[in-house]
C-alpha cells in the first residue's frame, strides 16, 4: 500500500512538506520491501534508514515549533517520542522473526502508515497553521 502524497497531506510549510514527502517515500520502500517471505536485511535496513530520516525530520519540525512558541510542543513531541518507540519495537520484532511476517506487515501497516498519515493531517497541519497565523 504506497502512500501518495497529495495536496490533501500538504501543511503549506515548504520544509516540512519537502520532508513529508521524503519520509513518505521511504515509508513507501519500507512497506514494498516488506512483504512475507523477503530476506529480513531489506526491511531492518529499511527500518533504519527510515529511523534515521525520522530523527532529523522530527528535530526540524521540532526547532520550527520552538522557534514560534508553539504552545502544544510537548504533546507534539510526546507523538514524535512513541512513534520512535513504535518503530523501534518493529525492528526488535523484525529480530526476532526469520524475515517479514505477515503479523510484522501489519504492524508496519498499523505503527507506521497509519501513523503517518494521522500525524500528518491532524498534527502537523496544525502546527503549520500556528506558523502561518
Amino acid at each position: 500500500m504506497a502512500i501518495v502524497f497529495d495536496e490533501a497531506l500538504k501543511t503549506g510549510n515548504e520544509l516540512i512538506d519537502t520532508q513529508h514527502q521524503e519520509l513518505i517515500a521511504r515509508v513507501n520502500k519500507l512497506t514494498e520491501g516488506c512483504k512475507p517471505g523477503t530476506e529480513k536485511t531489506v526491511a531492518a535496513n529499511t527500518l533504519g534508514f527510515l529511523l534515521d530520516y525520522t530523527n532529523k525530520h522530527f528535530a526540524d519540525e521540532e526547532k520550527l515549533q520552538e522557534d514560534n512558541q508553539y504552545p502544544l510542543l510537548d504533546a507534539h513531541k510526546a507523538q514524535h517520542a512513541a512513534f520512535v518507540k513504535q518503530v523501534e519495537e518493529l525492528e526488535e520484532m523484525l529480530v526476532e522473526e526469520e524475515g517479514p511476517s505477515e503479523a510484522f506487515v501489519e504492524a508496519v501497516k498499523k505503527n507506521v502508515v497509519d501513523w503517518l498519515l494521522n500525524h500528518i493531517c491532524v498534527w502537523d497541519k496544525q502546527v503549520a497553521q500556528f506558523v502561518k497565523a
